[in-house]
């Protein structure tokens, strides 16, 4: 349930009754799994054939949604009109897997992620993500986290936006924590706005390192974008901090940095 509106201080109601709060996240898994394996094969096949990953990417967010949602979680989208209308570089905070479906589903196009390299290794769910124009990444290979990041700036120059988690990690307080410099490289090289996205919320819905899922309302707001093709690449620490500033500006004062 995305809305574009002030959060409600009740929480959402679910779709689905659940009595226990770890029936949440069985509820989750086993519909994912199943939504995965009926869907998949056939939506994959169609991509291939296509070249188009419209339906797939589509079918795979409205499973994803529709969890959010059964599950008692409700996402308030603001600042939809600061998105630029051309490809973009969207970077947000991150606290929880609750956010990554919130954020997602809140971006009003079709983007790619920079994600785990250990993600493509989950069977037929790689190969979605390798149909989707994700790229993985290895954090602890620099010649292999270079090459992704070059990967990544082909796909936005051939017109697809993306979205990358800056901090590299979940914060384990829901504060923004420090910046890694690879996605303003990105930026920079790629010559493309950069988006702060600040998602707040998430990290109470549900917990880092937890597999209880909470109901609860999750708000993903968009901050007027930064040009980063006037930056150099010498100039990527200043880019760095500004979009830090203006991503810790938009969060609330709980999940800004001490």
């Amino acid at each position: 349930m995305i809305q574009s509106l002030n959060p409600s201080s009740h929480l959402p109601q679910s779709v689905l009754s659940f009595p226990h709060p770890m029936l949440r996240s069985a509820f989750i898994i086993i519909f994912l799994s199943l939504y995965t394996l009926l869907l998949g094969p056939p939506l994959i096949l169609i991509t291939v054939l296509t070249g188009s990953v419209g339906l797939l990417y589509g079918t795979g967010l409205r499973g994803v949604m529709f969890c959010v949602r059964a599950v008692g979680v409700r996402i308030v989208v603001s600042g939809l009109e600061n998105i630029p209308p051309g490809v973009c570089l969207f970077v947000a905070n991150h606290t929880s897997s609750a956010d990554a479906p919130a954020v997602v589903g809140a971006i009003p196009r079709r983007i790619s992620i920079l994600v785990k390299e250990s993600l493509f290794k989950i069977p037929l769910v790689g190969w979605v993500f390798h149909l989707a124009r994700f790229v993985p990444v290895d954090r602890s290979d620099r010649d292999a986290a270079i090459a992704s990041v070059d990967r990544a700036i082909e796909y936005m120059r051939a017109g697809t936006s993306f979205l990358i988690y800056p901090e590299g990690t979940r914060s384990n307080d829901g504060r923004l924590g420090p910046f890694k410099k690879g996605a303003f490289v990105l930026a920079i090289k790629a010559g493309v706005p950069i988006v702060p996205v600040a998602c707040a919320g998430a990290h109470r819905v549900m917990a880092k390192r937890s597999l209880i899922v909470r109901p609860g309302v999750i708000t993903v707001h968009f901050a007027p974008p930064i040009d980063a093709s006037t930056y150099t690449l010498e100039e990527r620490d200043a880019l760095t901090a500004r979009i830090h500033t203006a991503l810790a500006a938009a969060l609330p004062p709980d999940q800004q940095p001490l």
